[in-house]
């Protein structure tokens, strides 16, 4: 019987998942937007830092290998641009180790 894994489970497991660029993790950084747990699927709604970012298939993957862990579900990720990424969707965390505050 497949265990059944919370929203939690999944943004702790994105927590690892370090910007290759800034070396801050993901959610720290505000590119988690939205996570769903819908039966058999981990919907992963997230945005980058910015539109053209060369980074972008490293961080799919980063992402991937990072929930694959919490068993067999097939994983989507949704990368948006609406709303954009801003500085403000930092934690105070992560501004403060990027030297911001």
């Amino acid at each position: 019987m497949k265990t059944m894994i919370t929203t939690d489970m999944v943004y702790d497991r994105l927590k690892t998942v370090m910007d290759p660029e800034l070396h801050v993790d993901i959610v720290s950084l505000g590119l988690i937007y939205k996570i769903e747990v819908i039966e058999e699927v981990i919907v992963v709604t997230m945005t980058l830092t910015t539109p053209g970012c060369p980074l972008a298939p490293e961080i799919d993957r980063l992402v991937r290998q990072a929930i694959k862990p919490l068993g067999e579900y097939k994983i989507e990720l949704e990368l948006v641009w609406d709303p954009a990424w801003s500085k403000n969707l930092m934690s105070e965390e992560a501004k403060l180790k990027l030297g911001m505050i």
